[in-house]
């Protein structure tokens, strides 16, 4: 089991139950270590004083706020909690609100919430309850890490989630921070805005997570397997060229005959013949995202970078082969 991240009381009212807060989800990227150009030393960070050039312990670092250039004023962590006492061990639900009414832009990270001892299970299980009946979140505040923090307190499945929350100041007005976005005057025709929203329709899905994949991690991994083989890098296609205005409603309408075929040209891709000279698989229907996964199990090289038709047409034209077993061990390569 995991160990939570925080421990300390959820409460509404006069109710509380000591609850752990859990990572709700994990870092799947490839994560690389520094080293120096020509060799396989490693380069570390470390925390130096920039007078004497010397190293310093992470216990005799302080809090400081600069008033002055060189002038600070000196914050021990001790003199941070005693200015909030037990603020760091409790999140107080000050209020009940509709989800729909929150803007996303104010959500940041998930965490699950669970009971910290089967004791608590019915205090627990009454607010994830209440809060479902009602389809209401609590509001609350909690402090973490020397910060705190705005977060609502929800169902999600079986368990009660915490998303932290931006502060209204924190959340930036987009009229000040672009000065690009279109006038009012700027219209589309009443033709665009009929195929754009006949594209909206012709793509729209089921939402399903397990379709979606980080690529480009799969791009990186296979990166490091082709440099460590010994084998030239596939270099993925280019970014889309931005759509001319005058080509619009020609773009607008290739994009709905590929969006209707499943095709990059209009048109289904053909069935290809299998390796073993049987009939192929008949993998037309499958979205580009289901290909992608069924590349993945056949471990299909160059997959990462290529097109939905790309993957159909080498999917169909290459036998089904068992996985590889282990892993061959990584070692230093330019």
């Amino acid at each position: 089991m995991a160990r939570p991240i925080w421990t300390g009381t959820l409460s509404f009212g006069l109710v509380a139950v000591p609850v752990g807060l859990y990572s709700a989800t994990e870092d799947h990227a490839v994560h690389f270590r520094q080293l120096q150009r020509g060799t396989s030393d490693r380069v570390r960070n470390q925390r130096v004083n920039e007078r004497t050039g010397e190293e310093v312990e992470y216990r005799d670092i302080v809090k400081g706020f600069e008033l002055a250039e060189g002038e600070y004023v000196v914050v021990e962590p001790a003199e941070l909690e005693r200015i909030s006492p037990g603020r760091s061990k409790s999140i107080e639900i000050s209020g009940f609100v509709d989800l729909t009414q929150v803007d996303p832009i104010f959500f940041d990270k998930t965490y699950y919430l669970g009971p910290r001892g089967k004791e608590y299970g019915k205090v627990y299980g009454l607010l994830h309850r209440a809060l479902a009946d009602t389809n209401r979140a609590g509001l609350a505040t909690f402090v973490m890490r020397g910060k705190q923090y705005l977060a609502a307190v929800r169902v999600e499945g079986d368990v009660l989630v915490l998303q932290t929350m931006h502060y209204a100041d924190e959340v930036r007005d987009p009229h000040r921070e672009l000065d690009n976005l279109p006038e009012p005057a700027v219209e589309p025709t009443e033709k665009e805005l009929a195929v754009a929203r006949q594209l909206i329709e012709a793509l729209s899905e089921e939402w399903d997570p397990q379709r979606y994949h980080d690529t480009y991690t799969a791009q990186v991994r296979e990166l490091v397997e082709a440099k460590l083989a010994g084998e030239d890098v596939v270099t993925a296609a280019p970014a889309p060229e931005s759509t001319n205005v005058v080509d619009l409603m020609a773009v607008l309408e290739r994009s709905l005959a590929q969006a209707g075929a499943g095709g990059t040209d209009g048109r289904a891709a053909e069935p290809g013949p299998a390796e073993d000279g049987g009939p192929a698989e008949d993998l037309t229907g499958l979205s580009k995202a289901e290909l992608y996964k069924l590349a993945t199990e056949r471990e299909l090289p160059g997959r990462s970078s290529m097109t939905r038709d790309q993957l159909l047409a080498a999917l169909q034209g290459r036998a089904a082969e068992p996985k590889r077993k282990g892993k061959r061990p990584l070692r230093a390569v330019s």
